[in-house]
């Protein structure tokens, strides 16, 4: 899939499916230098607040998440995107159903 990815365009939205009560993730790139994943959030699911020790990029694909960046609370729709910084910690929360592409870069800063 990664091929096809990077040589014919491709709605991200639709790389990844909802599960109910579930959340679907796909990895479209993985590299020691960083990752491309796709997330599928079903309503009510989410991801408790963690650290990363790298900077991540979250793009929501579809529908809106609620994503909490050290203490401070976002509410980010489709085509909006949030820079994760390293060490900082976050959580993401799904009122309702969304999609979303995290992009990791590993590297030392």
């Amino acid at each position: 899939m990664t091929q096809k990815l990077l040589t014919q365009p491709e709605m991200l939205a639709g790389m990844v499916q909802y599960q109910d009560g579930s959340v679907v993730s796909k990895t479209v790139i993985g590299k020691k230098t960083g990752t491309v994943t796709l997330f599928a959030f079903a309503a009510g699911q989410g991801l408790s607040e963690h650290t990363a020790p790298f900077d991540a990029l979250v793009m929501i694909i579809d529908g809106a998440a609620e994503i909490t960046l050290g203490g401070a609370p976002h509410h980010l729709s489709a085509g909006e995107a949030l820079i994760l910084p390293a060490n900082i910690p976050h959580a993401l929360h799904a009122a309702d159903a969304f999609k979303m592409m995290l992009v990791m870069i590993k590297s030392e800063a």
